[in-house]
């Protein structure tokens, strides 16, 4: 039998264990950086942020926003503190998002949260130290689906100057036939509606694509369809291969300043080439 190449599990070997590091580490984190938890940019129960601080004076700092992974279904922003250490090590406050999970709420659900998180950033960050004008954005695998459309065609002037899409999902019909199919039920109408190839995005904005050199095939085909769908509509867009990572170990990588894509992420959070 074909194995599913959108089953992580079946295709990282030490899965739990990588989970374990993440959860640990954001943990530490939340021990260790200065934070404003649970902060609520909307009125459902999922829609909080936390925001970490960097040692510095807090004013007029670099913004950035994570959106965690986890196929739209699992996970949370407590989950993934630990992006908050290569942020703020940047001297950059970091906001990491919490959203409804699928399939209790649907795709429309989450795309919209997403984009009203961002825009709550963009006109209450300065109250918390940060400059909203150089806010950059970052996701992993839905996370990174989901980063795609904070800086849409919908939102231009998108406000965001740069976005590091790690390990990203940009067509979603191939998921209707994987193991997803029973767990989230994705429809054709959302398939058509949020497959971000098929969208338009900010000329003006950034984009880093990266995957794991160890991912399966369709991690790979959809970061460079999507680079070029990207530069057709003008924007700078590059790809990154993470050399000697999966799906898993990249994104545990985020949160560790002198890693590969660790320092993908800081360079983007300052601005740097």
């Amino acid at each position: 039998m074909e194995i599913d190449p959108f089953r992580i599990r079946d295709h990282v070997a030490h899965f739990d264990s990588i989970v374990s590091d993440i959860v640990q580490a954001s943990e530490s984190t939340r021990e260790t950086l200065s934070m404003s938890g649970n902060v609520a940019y909307g009125d459902g129960p999922s829609e909080t942020l936390d925001i970490f601080y960097p040692e510095r004076t807090r004013k007029n700092l670099p913004v950035h926003m994570f959106i965690h992974g986890g196929y739209w279904r699992m996970f949370s922003k407590r989950d993934y503190s630990c992006v908050a250490n290569t942020v703020t090590q940047a001297g950059a406050i970091a906001v990491i998002i919490d959203y409804a999970l699928m399939p209790a709420h649907r795709m429309e659900v989450l795309v919209d949260q997403v984009t009203r998180a961002k825009r709550w950033v963009i006109g209450q960050i300065a109250e918390y130290g940060g400059d909203p004008s150089t806010l950059t954005v970052s996701g992993h695998s839905a996370g990174a689906h989901l980063a795609s459309f904070l800086f849409h065609e919908s939102t231009v002037p998108s406000s965001v100057k740069g976005a590091f899409l790690l390990g990203g999902l940009y067509d979603l019909a191939p998921l209707q036939r994987s193991f997803l199919r029973d767990e989230i039920a994705l429809t054709d109408e959302e398939v058509a509606r949020f497959t971000p190839l098929s969208h338009h995005h900010d000329p003006h904005c950034r984009v880093i694509l990266a995957v794991g050199a160890e991912e399966t095939h369709p991690f790979h085909a959809q970061s460079n369809a999507f680079l070029s769908t990207l530069r057709e509509q003008g924007l700078p867009a590059f790809l990154r291969v993470v050399a000697g990572r999966n799906h898993m170990d990249s994104v545990r990588d985020l949160g560790i300043l002198g890693s590969e894509a660790g320092d993908l992420l800081a360079r983007l959070v300052t601005g740097e080439p």
